[in-house]
């Protein structure tokens, strides 16, 4: 079964035009480290999920035995969509780029890794209707008959305009996994810096009998948490090497903070205010949606909520099909401090911003109102945020001065296994583990 789930571990089984195309692209080849993202102002609501199935699951594939994917199964395949906000339709492109574990781009040719094309047009839109932010809804399904993958690893779909390669509006980084190794996992909130407190503490086993490495070098583990990647850890050694067994045990690199549950927010309805919405109002031909003033939680109680990881839905209320027919609104948020971090920047965390730290969802400071501040374009539904904070000098966020970090906070690990033996040109992605700390 393909379908996603806590606490259970994946493992399943003219050349000419195309030379010129990939040649514009080689200025990226190696070096640029790829990761979900919208890069223009116009795209909005980037989604990457499974063509049928739970929509609240971060997707992955699986190559199959006969090591083609290519969409005949629903829950093996991608559905990739996203709106820009005009009525005025364009003409997008996409291309697929193998990558390493690091997600920096392999030395795979295209041939090595795709059957088919090299580039699909996306030719399903639909144009919003009766909404005041006229937009148009773009999709497609990925793999499909015409573009067939065959390699497992990491890889980044990106989707540029006019056929103009450089000219990229947003990127999709994605991962296929073979079955040939096991994973144990356990999270543990008694870590070798403390017991009980701010911090969770993964061990890992990997079983590789069927796999069979010649060294513990050849693999290489990778654990991420939320769909987060600044705090994803990269280990290329093992803690102990028992016969078919390689063991990640007491690695302070897997020390993660336990964090907090997602604040969330409910949008659905342009008449009534939903989950921690102040108010929505229409002014100017637009809808704005206020949120109630957040609080730092760094000095109280844990408290469960049942959010959903950093995710979101799209959802409309008197509306037959969500996808064009969801208005889009103003958000404001606002978290009320004293005095500014003098240190570093807050950003607002979660999936509705691809997990960022730049620009794009980095608040402001208010000294009048001693406030920070943002706002934003955000199609109706329901989204989980968080208050991250970044130092200046720091290449991760921390919820400590924000949101607080607590061991007993529910999150979602990755856990993916690569192997390199001696002489490969890229990185397999030989198993792939999700686990919920909540299953500990």
């Amino acid at each position: 079964m393909l379908k996603l789930q806590k606490y259970r571990l994946f493992f399943r089984d003219s050349l000419l035009v195309a030379a010129l195309f990939f040649t514009t692209l080689s200025y990226a080849s190696g070096t640029e480290v790829y990761a979900t993202r919208i890069l223009k102002n116009e795209i909005k609501t980037l989604r990457v999920r499974y063509a049928e199935g739970n929509t609240l699951e971060r997707p992955f594939l699986v190559l199959p035995k006969d090591g083609v994917i290519d969409g005949s199964e629903g829950m093996n395949t991608l559905d990739i969509s996203f709106d820009c906000l005009s009525h005025d339709t364009r003409r997008y492109t996409y291309t697929v780029l193998h990558l390493n574990h690091d997600y920096r781009e392999s030395s795979l040719s295209s041939f090595e890794y795709l059957d088919g094309f090299t580039t699909q047009d996306i030719t399903e839109y639909e144009l919003s209707v009766n909404t005041q932010e006229a937009y148009t809804h773009y999709s497609f399904l990925f793999p499909n008959e015409d573009m067939r993958l065959k390699a497992s690893g990491n890889y980044v779909l990106l989707i540029y305009e006019d056929g103009r390669s450089e000219n990229i509006v947003a990127q999709v980084c994605f991962q296929v996994a073979e079955d040939l190794v096991g994973i144990e996992t356990h999270i543990r909130t008694n870590t070798d810096i403390e017991t009980n407190g701010r911090y969770q503490q993964a061990d890992i086993d990997i079983r590789t009998d069927r796999l069979r490495p010649n060294s513990p070098d050849e693999i290489i583990l990778q654990v991420q948490q939320n769909g987060r990647t600044d705090n994803r850890v990269t280990l290329n050694r093992p803690t102990f090497v028992e016969n078919n067994r390689l063991r990640y045990i007491n690695q302070r690199a897997l020390i993660f903070e336990g964090g907090n549950e997602y604040r969330r927010f409910d949008i659905y309805s342009v008449y009534f205010t939903g989950t921690n919405v102040d108010r929505v109002i229409y002014d100017e031909g637009s809808y704005h949606a206020t949120l109630f003033p957040d609080k730092p939680n760094t000095s109280g109680p844990y408290i469960f909520e049942n959010d959903a990881d950093g995710q979101f839905v799209v959802n409309a209320e008197r509306t037959d099909y969500d996808d064009t027919e969801a208005e889009y609104m103003r958000v404001y948020w606002t978290l009320p401090m004293e005095n500014p971090f003098f240190d570093g920047s807050i950003y607002i965390g979660g999936d509705l911003f691809q997990n960022r730290l730049d620009n794009t969802n980095r608040m402001l400071y208010d000294a009048d109102r001693r406030c920070y501040f943002f706002s934003a374009q955000v199609k109706q539904g329901g989204y989980d945020y968080q208050y991250w904070f970044k130092g200046k000098n720091e290449t991760k966020a921390t919820l400590l001065r924000t949101e607080g970090s607590y061991w007993q906070t529910n999150n979602l690990y990755t856990i993916s296994v690569y192997y390199r033996p001696i002489g490969a040109r890229y990185d397999r992605l030989v198993g792939l583990a999700v686990y919920s700390s909540s299953s500990r």
